[in-house]
């Protein structure tokens, strides 16, 4: 009985730290601040944009999510769309991999890692091959 609490407590502890990724976060990128999501989906975690600085154009439109490959997703507005989907959480190297980070800058896709520098710091990497970018997302 004492051997499965303990199992049972070091699952919650483990499930604990999975779920210390779920926050609104700050993000500045190419000089364009917005706010992101990250929360609980799917059996893993998904980053949304919740708000973007330049949302309207100069002519008063909505920026739309235009580059996106899939022609279905092209009128998304910038300020709802999914930019990380399916990360899941390595305990052992307390990070969470195995998910994909779309860029709506050019439409890309690539693999990636994030991880917390700090309690406030989420660093992210997208990368494809031997290629990468980190970034810093700041815990609000």
């Amino acid at each position: 009985m004492l051997v499965c609490l303990i199992m049972a407590s070091a699952m919650a502890f483990a499930d604990g730290n999975a779920d210390k990724i779920c926050g609104t976060y700050k993000v500045v990128r190419n000089g364009v601040t917005s706010k992101v999501k990250i929360f609980s989906h799917a059996g893993g975690y998904r980053a949304q944009v919740m708000w973007v600085d330049n949302l309207k154009k100069e002519d008063g439109s909505i920026r739309t999510d235009e580059k996106n490959p899939d022609k279905s997703k092209r009128n998304v507005q910038a300020d709802k769309i999914v930019l990380i989907d399916k990360v899941t959480y390595n305990e052992k190297e307390n990070k969470w991999e195995n998910g994909k980070i779309y860029d709506p800058t050019n439409g890309k896709t690539y693999k990636v890692k994030l991880w917390f520098e700090s309690d406030k710091v989420l660093k992210m990497r997208g990368y494809i091959g031997p290629f990468y970018d980190t970034s810093e997302w700041i815990k609000q």
